[in-house]
């Protein structure tokens, strides 16, 4: 099997399991809306579009490094990495997962697990495992679609930060004060 491919196989299966748990979360009593809902849901959706379909534009499909023979199996180890620390960070929330920003009815803060490291982790693992899949690509549209998502997501993660603050005040500040958002913060 080519690593494209089990970068897509790799891309398949979590989607069944993020539809599969999508099934299981809190009802919401508060919800996101206005533009910055559209925007941020565009931004990932156009990074989407690029990794996975055929766009129209030969400079999408250029090489963007050297030639190695070892980068495919360093792209699929990275996603797995990514997709694993995803997966852990679902699991670990649970039924206060939300795809929109929201603050659910009996919301609780989870600050444990991979939510001791960052505050938001599974964008965090899913960019990596984007950035396994541009490794296995190795094409223009990748890196492109790799700074669309993570510009959405940072739009989204500010958005729940502000959702946050206004669920649980002080502790929320103080979490945040002691974690990175999508990356670890190094003390």
């Amino acid at each position: 099997m080519s690593p494209l491919r089990i970068c897509d196989a790799l891309w398949i299966g979590f989607y069944i399991l993020w539809l599969l748990w999508a099934t299981r979360i809190k009802k919401a009593e508060r919800r996101e809306t206005g533009f910055t809902y559209f925007l941020h849901r565009l931004l990932v959706a156009l990074g989407f579009v690029l990794i996975f379909l055929k766009v129209p534009g030969n400079w999408f499909y250029r090489r963007v490094l050297p030639s190695v023979p070892w980068l495919p199996a360093l792209g699929i180890a990275i996603a797995v990495v990514g997709f694993a620390f995803a997966v852990w960070a679902r699991s670990h929330i649970g039924r206060n997962w939300s795809s929109a920003v929201t603050a659910k009815v009996q919301h609780e803060l989870i600050c444990s697990g991979p939510y001791r490291w960052v505050r938001h982790p599974i964008y965090s693992g899913l960019l990596l495992a984007i950035l396994g899949t541009v490794l296995v690509q190795d094409q223009v549209r990748g890196v492109v679609a790799l700074l669309l998502v993570y510009a959405g997501w940072k739009i989204k993660s500010r958005l729940e930060e502000q959702m946050m603050v206004s669920t649980f005040g002080d502790e929320y500040i103080a979490y945040a004060k002691s974690t990175g958002a999508l990356f670890p913060r190094l003390h």
